[in-house]
């Protein structure tokens, strides 16, 4: 069936160095889901934790659903997400190193159901970003130049 973007963190690989990216499911109500499916979230300051050997999603803003008149649910509600226990202990075990953090990447959907991509990040210096940046624009222009004499 293919994947179905719904939103992308394009801060995130800016502002920190991404060194393992994993798949987890999300446990969220029907109005959630149909907000996703139409495209309205947003992974703005969105973070995951690790409490009590489950992993939760703070921050993430999924609006409400315009048609649903039974539930009144808060925007940025804390969500769980599925992984195996595993995954879970091997986090722990990682994000207690110092600087170590979870944040997601990317919402999606793949055969239906919804996904989130959390990756195990490491925040970056301000040297660090205007590093990757200067790198960035050397390779725009290696590009360039490479189009220009036909490689």
């Amino acid at each position: 069936m293919g994947i179905k973007i719904v939103c992308q963190s394009r801060k995130a690989y800016h502002e920190y160095f991404i060194k393992e990216t994993l798949e987890a499911g999300l446990v969220l109500l029907g109005p959630e889901v149909k907000s996703l499916r139409e495209g309205r979230a947003n992974l703005v300051d969105a973070y995951a934790k690790i409490k009590s050997g489950e992993v939760f999603l703070h921050n993430m803003h999924i609006s409400p659903y315009p048609w649903t008149r039974h539930l009144d649910l808060d925007p940025v509600r804390t969500r769980k997400l599925l992984l195996n226990k595993r995954e879970i202990k091997r986090l722990i075990g990682k994000t207690e190193q110092k600087g170590f953090t979870l944040i997601p990447l990317k919402v999606y959907f793949t055969d239906g159901r919804a996904k989130v991509e959390i990756a195990l990040a490491k925040g970056k210096q301000k040297y660090d970003k205007r590093r990757t940046l200067k790198e960035k624009e050397m390779r725009k222009e290696i590009e360039e130049v490479k189009k220009r004499r036909g490689y």
